[in-house]
């Protein structure tokens, strides 16, 4: 039953509705009739069995309930950091009521990533975080529905932009053109091992045999918010591995040898483990230095003075520079590194191996699409020798 009720030094009027165990609670509202039906709608929830005393707490309490449950588990480290970004993703809603949040709160995050060229795969793994964390609060009695179940994935309008592929051999030319940058040494690895990020900031010297050729994967570093934490493990337990490199990156390797075995390989600029903001301002740097030397300004219009755009001769030029080289990352660099294995004709399972793969399908994959795009292309010379055959 609901108490008395009473009015506010600031005009409203409030009511209370019994819990049970002697416990109320409250409710205010302006007039009469909406206090009437907010005291309604808690009755019902009280009647369901939902525990109305939770309700306030907000979606960043049980979003770091989530997560924390995450790091606890047996999941690889590679795939914790992965569902502290997801988490991340979220933050928006952090500070309302878990039990006041609509689908459209989520949807418009969702928005916002597609609009940024997400994936559509990484809307859904942010949308089943959301939903994983709306389960945890029906499960506990605090909601009764989950609103992120009637959010819709959107097709990203930059993902052509953003979707992985490998580099071209032009492009592959400009990482390995010589450069004094720090980012290079990191893009030359990956380029020609596969590494992905988090190994390749783990890696030391003594983890490189010159003589041999060779690169030992035995450890990665994931971060947690942007903190580096080291684990002696990879993403999977397929990726430790014995990595064969090519003469050219045997070759480049002994020009930046430090002589200090213990030495990391790409070090943050203070010499520590690389941060995950660290990482982002080296990279931002490498690839501003690559379309300042590479990009073809040609054509590109100026939308201050509505003239054509004159290539600086500096990346610190006040004016800011368009950025007219494809969006190279890391994902791109490890997926030329397989694409070449296929080119060079090494067999699926040794370059599953040399990649990592914890699935032989996901190499298969990679070839699969390489064999028929290079069997297309085969074809296309064929129609064309036949249109212009007299």
């Amino acid at each position: 039953m609901a108490k008395d009720k009473t009015t506010r030094s600031d005009g409203r009027i409030r009511g209370a509705v019994y819990l049970g165990d002697g416990k109320y609670r409250y409710v205010y509202a302006h007039n009469q009739k909406e206090l009437k039906k907010k005291i309604d709608e808690m009755k019902f929830q009280v009647g369901k069995g939902l525990d109305v005393s939770s309700q306030g707490n907000t979606f960043g309490k049980w979003a770091d309930l989530w997560l924390n449950l995450k790091k606890q588990s047996k999941l690889s480290a590679g795939r914790k950091d992965i569902c502290g970004y997801r988490r991340e993703c979220l933050s928006a809603l952090d500070n309302i009521p878990i039990s006041k949040i609509k689908s459209v709160d989520i949807q418009y995050i969702l928005l916002e990533k597609a609009a940024e060229g997400v994936s559509e795969y990484v809307q859904t793994e942010i949308k089943n975080t959301a939903r994983q964390i709306f389960d945890m609060a029906i499960e506990n009695r605090v909601i009764d529905f989950n609103p992120a179940a009637f959010v819709k994935v959107l097709e990203p309008e930059t993902a052509r932009k953003h979707e992985r592929r490998a580099l071209t051999p032009k492009e592959q030319g400009w990482i390995e053109a010589p450069s004094k940058h720090r980012g290079q040494l990191a893009a030359m690895i990956m380029l020609h091992s596969g590494l992905r990020r988090g190994e390749l900031i783990a890696l030391r010297w003594h983890d490189i045999d010159l003589e041999k050729g060779t690169i030992s994967v035995n450890k990665a570093v994931s971060f947690d918010r942007g903190r580096p934490s080291e684990k002696k493990t990879t993403k999977t337990t397929a990726g430790i591995r014995t990595v064969y490199i090519p003469q050219k990156l045997i070759d480049y390797l002994r020009e930046k040898d430090p002589g200090d075995p213990d030495a990391l390989v790409v070090p943050s600029a203070k010499g520590d483990i690389m941060t995950s903001s660290g990482w982002r301002r080296m990279w931002e740097s490498y690839m501003a230095e690559l379309n300042l030397r590479f990009g073809d300004f040609e054509g590109i219009i100026d939308p201050n003075t509505g003239e054509p755009y004159e290539k600086p001769r500096s990346k610190f030029c006040p004016k800011k520079i368009p950025m007219v080289i494809p969006p190279i990352t890391a994902h791109w660099l490890r997926h030329t590194f397989i694409t070449n294995l296929y080119f060079a004709g090494v067999d699926v399972l040794t370059a599953m191996q040399q990649a990592g793969h914890a699935d032989v399908q996901t190499t298969m994959n990679i070839y699969t699409h390489l064999d028929r795009t290079f069997k297309e292309k085969q074809m296309d010379k064929l129609n064309d020798y036949l249109s212009n055959r007299k």
